[in-house]
């Protein structure tokens, strides 16, 4: 007889493997509107005005598309194409943008030529990867030289991460289970592999071939509004910002 799976605190049957857990519906994949939004300003203004050629960005771990569908209506004459390995994504993403494919960063590697993207979105992916080295590697290969890589992800010393380590509280982002939740505050379980302060991810895309051209904070959408307004004003320090938002340039 085979046993019935155990439920989950959330109510869902535990993910066999992380391709079940990011096949999940119930999964979030959108990457905040805030966030987005910054995000796509950083690229409009790293791009400029599409005056003598299109350029191609890519939004590699698209989701359901909502970073993308952010970020077109700043980038126009520029053509935007999501990208990502979940069919269920997919299918939500090609609601909001015309353009979304199915790729990987691993295996395979990406439906796309060596050099043929100007940019690429890069919005709360890397927190996943279990290799995050050749994801950057692929990401690389498909930028032309000196092509822009706008690149966001939780920040581990996030002012309050810092108090809630003191208080010898789990950090918010960090996960120790694809189940439930434990030890940290939060509801949701995000699978997130990996965490970065803003000194380790500067590195981390320096020593994966490109050049850091800037650094910039964003607020998190999970924080209890009657902390919101210190969240804001923590974003003009990115070191301790919810959310790193890095601009970096192929060499």
């Amino acid at each position: 007889m085979t046993p019935t799976p155990t439920p989950t605190t959330t109510g869902r049957r535990p993910p066999r493997d992380l391709r079940d857990f990011y096949e999940n519906p119930a999964v979030p994949v959108a990457s905040g509107t805030p966030r987005s939004l910054r995000q796509a300003r950083m690229l409009a203004r790293a791009l400029g005005p599409a005056t003598d050629r299109p350029r191609t960005v890519l939004d590699i771990g698209c989701g359901d598309g909502t970073a993308a569908a952010t970020a077109a209506p700043l980038l126009p004459g520029h053509r935007v194409i999501g990208v990502d390995w979940s069919q269920d994504a997919l299918r939500r993403a090609r609601t909001r943008i015309p353009y979304a494919v199915r790729g990987e960063l691993t295996g395979g590697g990406l439906p796309f030529a060596s050099e043929s993207a100007d940019a690429v979105l890069f919005s709360e992916v890397i927190e996943h990867l279990v290799d995050p080295d050749a994801a950057l590697d692929e990401i690389r290969r498909i930028l032309r030289p000196g092509g822009h890589l706008m690149l966001s992800t939780p920040n581990l010393a996030a002012w309050y991460n810092r108090a809630l380590l003191l208080a010898g509280v789990q950090p918010v982002f960090s996960e120790v289970s694809l189940r439930g939740i434990h030890g940290r505050p939060g509801k949701e379980v995000v699978g997130h592999l990996r965490l970065y302060t803003a000194r380790a991810l500067r590195e981390f895309v320096a020593a994966s071939g490109f050049t850091v051209a800037g650094l910039e904070g964003a607020p998190f959408h999970g924080v209890p509004r009657p902390l919101r307004p210190l969240d804001r004003l923590a974003c003009a320090r990115p070191r301790l910002a919810s959310i790193l938002l890095l601009h970096a340039r192929r060499t």
